[in-house]
């Protein structure tokens, strides 16, 4: 049953907004409004981080252990009720159930990983190299924060920031997208039955960001901000972040290489293709966007490629046997379409689909296109959509420049048999992730995130619970 709550989630309490206003929430597959949200301003904002500053003390004393615990249930809880989970990100979302399932698998892990991690903050001890006293680091939670996550992935996204916050002791005010917030709104409860205190986490939902961003990155009381989405919106509010000197962590925009060499094993290059793109109609930032492939390669890869793209179904995610579901709105549509008909113009080849799929519903046909020049926008741009687009190289050094090419570096795939390129890859390539002979990097227990204009800092892994931690150190006098 989807949560229809107006309300927002302040102090462990379902409290109006302040305008008393509400929005609503659409189902992408047929565009019919499924639920309504309250839509909070910047008074409920301000609430929300009262309530956290109030209980930021008392949580940040809470044993490490009785943290855990909590944590630890809240991952027993999600799975206990992935079905009503992945039902939710389905109708909000839009994406096939098998992968709403997915992602409550890998948003739950968050909660279990981080409750097995809160036992093992430390510090250090040990003697100055002078020999004249012990140097003591010791490690506190860096106090009420600001999480700010996208629609694309409502659980994941959130438990990627709720869970090690939590762990970590810090208190915070949570928004998420407007265009999926259910799933959050669901969340909450579990939070609660988990014994979460009140005013630990808060929930905002609203259709105007800039103003409850405004309000709380304006506030002295807030000490970190946590953002997952665009890079123009993340340079806004690092420069905001500015004022009082915020902790920040940045996940921002991708665009992804995907290079398949001379002596790569050709059928899992296009089985990871297939999930490096395909995975939520290609709406996530990890999602390859540029293919460059070896060109003695090229024809057989693109075949095979068009072959498994023919064969996926289009659909509403609830129907049985779906595997691409719609894109999040009809803006999307019409940005793929723009995408697809300037590289067009350039030279390039559509193999397969090309076009939108008549509604009702946000829908666009899995797309394969080649012969695709670097300078496109399909090339340069995040595609945030199905389509995959293909270029050729002949050396290694060509391929690195390609995938170098581009202002973002958070993920990059290579297929490769040969060991020692690998490794140069690792070293050449200006990514923070990097996938060997496998489409699908993101683990709870590894560090996510990018370099360049992909972001700052890290979540997941022992780096995800040092970003809402600050060191103190002591020297003590012998």
């Amino acid at each position: 049953m989807l949560p229809r709550s107006s309300k927002l989630w302040i102090g462990g309490e379902w409290l109006p907004a302040a305008t008393e206003q509400t929005f609503e929430v659409c189902d992408p597959a047929t565009g019919a409004p499924i639920a309504e949200c309250a839509n909070a301003d910047g008074r409920d904002a301000t609430a929300a981080l009262d309530a956290a500053a109030d209980a930021a003390a008392a949580w940040s004393q809470v044993p490490a252990r009785a943290r855990a615990e909590i944590l630890r249930r809240v991952y027993d809880e999600i799975v206990a009720r992935a079905d009503e989970f992945a039902a939710v990100i389905t109708a909000e979302a839009g994406k096939p159930l098998s992968e709403s399932r997915s992602e409550v698998a890998y948003g739950a892990e968050f909660f279990r990983w981080f409750s097995e991690e809160a036992p093992r903050i430390a510090g250090r001890y040990g003697p100055n190299p002078e020999g004249t006293g012990e140097v003591i680091v010791s490690h506190r939670p860096v106090g009420p924060c600001y999480l700010v996550t996208p629609w694309n992935f409502p659980l994941a996204m959130a438990a990627r920031k709720i869970a090690p916050a939590l762990a970590a002791g810090c208190t915070m005010v949570v928004k998420p997208a407007d265009l999926t917030p259910l799933t959050t709104v669901l969340l909450c409860s579990v939070l609660a039955n988990a014994g979460v205190p009140a005013g630990v986490v808060n929930v905002v939902t609203t259709t105007n960001p800039a103003a409850v961003s405004d309000a709380l990155m304006s506030d002295p009381r807030l000490r970190k901000v946590s953002f997952t989405g665009s890079t123009p919106v993340g340079r806004q509010l690092i420069a905001q972040s500015a004022q009082h000197v915020l902790r920040t962590s940045m996940e921002l925009g991708g665009n992804a290489p995907f290079l398949v060499f001379e002596d790569a094993d050709l059928d899992a290059a296009v089985e990871g293709a297939m999930i490096a793109k395909f995975r939520n109609v290609g709406q996530a930032c990890t999602a390859a966007n540029r293919f460059f492939v070896h060109s003695s390669l090229a024809e057989r890869f693109t075949t095979q490629v068009v072959a498994a793209v023919e064969a996926l179904k289009v659909g509403a995610g609830t129907v049985p046997g779906v595997s691409i579901g719609p894109l999040i709105s009809d803006r999307a549509v019409e940005n793929t379409e723009k995408l697809l008909a300037d590289a067009r113009t350039r030279g390039a080849r559509i193999r397969a689909g090309g076009s939108p799929v008549e509604g009702p519903g946000s829908f666009f046909a899995p797309t394969v296109v080649d012969n695709v020049p670097v300078d496109s926008e399909l090339m340069r741009n995040e595609i945030f959509g199905p389509v995959l687009a293909i270029s050729t190289f002949d050396t290694e050094d060509e391929a690195v420049a390609a995938a170098n090419s581009t202002e973002y570096g958070l993920v990059a795939y290579a297929y490769t048999r040969d060991i020692k390129r690998a490794h140069r890859l690792i070293n050449r390539l200006e990514t923070g992730m990097l996938g060997i002979n496998t489409g699908v990097v993101s683990n709870a227990a590894a560090p996510f995130g990018g370099l360049k204009n992909s972001g700052l800092g890290r979540e997941g892994g022992v780096e995800g619970i040092a970003e809402y931690l600050s060191s103190t150190y002591t020297l003590v006098s012998r």
